[in-house]
């Protein structure tokens, strides 16, 4: 698999500086949150109630 194809954007909502994203790992399936505000941002996993990343079917390729 090529690594320029290893994350997946599943979500997206964008304002005029803010964005919030939703990044999925095609090789773990981990769900990663982008959050966008001027000029900063941030990347965290997401994690389910008991602190484990949230983990979902790994998206095949377009």
């Amino acid at each position: 698999m090529p690594s320029d194809n290893r994350f997946v954007k599943t979500y997206s909502q964008a304002g005029f500086f803010v964005a919030v994203e939703i990044w999925v790992d095609r090789l773990t399936g981990v769900n990663y949150l982008f959050h966008k505000d001027g000029y900063g941002a941030g990347l965290t996993p997401l994690l389910n109630r008991d602190g484990t990343p949230v983990v979902t079917g790994v998206p095949r390729e377009e």
